[in-house]
């Protein structure tokens, strides 16, 4: 017998049997019950996600108003929003799921400050369901303790701090349960006539001045950009062109909460930019936060043009504007937020506080 015969007679018998199979399907489940296969897991996690990034639903249908949850496979989610001042449209759009989020607190008791928020979720929704509802709470519990303490209010530094703060939280619950989403988060504080932005990755907010002027209230945090390009270089990671400039070819923001497969390299970060205007000189017309839906079809400029046409519509021009994102192109979920400081202008500008 050939030494070639005698390995295909062994390899039948013992290597492609039936039972071998068996035997490795029993070994491989014994594995993964006891020894988990954390690689593995996380191996498939990040591919899911980074499918799940690249793959752009493709829709026909504008979503029908009051549409609030996805339960067939062409639903689409729409939210709005009308609370005094303030007015949010919000649509699924082209993408499969809705993953964006927001919170809005008007004149919270006890600390004469308004908060708004926008977050826009990648790789899943847990991220911005989480911050947005983990980082108002905090903030929250902040200003009232320094109301109640009769503290003077440093707002920037109760913004960085809690944004941190809530990025760790995440972090802890991601390495526990493989969860590998993340998120922008986009802060604005009224308090005393002082607008306080923190800003954490690519959804933005410009304001519209009292002469009709735009101001950007936040900058994106693109990969592509000299200072994080360099800080990404520096950390061991790279940028690679995916349709748009991407950490590690996955992640199209170079800053965010969450994503922990990137944040355990330090290759994306949570630190916020703060930017802080007085409204008492700049005397706003109105405030538009969004998330990148939007801004990947409006330059700043042109949604503030678009607005300032519409602020009699009752949603303040957020729906219109929304609904024009979509008609232009955009691929993603499209949130926008519009605060009318002319509807609220006798209380806007009083004495501040001692």
């Amino acid at each position: 017998m050939t030494l070639v015969a005698s390995i295909s007679r062994f390899a039948k018998i013992y290597v492609f049997s039936p039972e071998a199979f068996i035997l490795c399907i029993l070994l491989l489940l014994l594995y993964n019950s006891f020894l988990h296969v954390k690689p593995l897991l996380k191996f498939a996690n990040r591919a899911r996600v980074k499918l799940q990034l690249k793959l752009r639903g493709q829709y026909d249908v504008i979503p029908e108003q009051g549409e609030t949850e996805v339960s067939e496979e062409h639903t689409k989610a729409s939210w709005e929003l009308r609370k005094e001042n303030v007015a949010v449209f919000a649509i699924q759009g082209r993408r499969p799921h809705m993953e964006d989020r927001f919170n809005v607190v008007n004149d919270l008791e006890h600390t004469d400050t308004s908060i708004y928020g926008m977050f826009d979720g990648h790789g899943g929704e847990f991220a911005a369901d989480f911050v947005e509802k983990t980082l108002f709470k905090s903030i929250m519990i902040r200003l009232l303790r320094a109301s109640l303490a009769d503290e003077s209010c440093n707002i920037s530094a109760i913004l960085m701090e809690e944004m941190l703060i809530v990025d760790k939280q995440l972090l802890e619950i991601c390495k526990e349960t493989m969860e590998i989403s993340g998120t922008t988060a986009l802060v604005a504080m009224l308090h005393d006539n002082q607008l306080t932005v923190a800003n954490v990755g690519d959804s933005r907010g410009v304001i519209c001045d009292k002469n009709g002027k735009m101001i950007p209230l936040s900058f994106d945090h693109k990969p592509q950009l000299v200072k994080e390009r360099n800080r990404i270089r520096q950390a061991g990671g790279f940028i690679s062109f995916n349709g748009v400039w991407r950490v590690a070819g996955v992640l199209a923001t170079s800053r965010a909460l969450g994503d922990y497969p990137l944040k355990e390299k330090n290759l994306v970060i949570a630190d916020p930019d703060i930017m802080t205007f007085d409204l008492n000189n700049l005397k706003p017309l109105f405030m538009i936060l969004a998330t990148d839906g939007l801004w990947d079809c409006f330059s700043n400029d042109e949604a503030v043009e678009y607005i300032k046409d519409r602020l009699n519509e009752p949603h303040f021009g957020a729906k219109s504007l929304v609904l024009q994102a979509y008609y232009r192109g955009s691929v993603d979920n499209i949130s926008v937020m519009v605060v009318n400081f002319v509807a609220n202008r006798t209380s806007l500008y009083r004495t501040p506080s001692r």
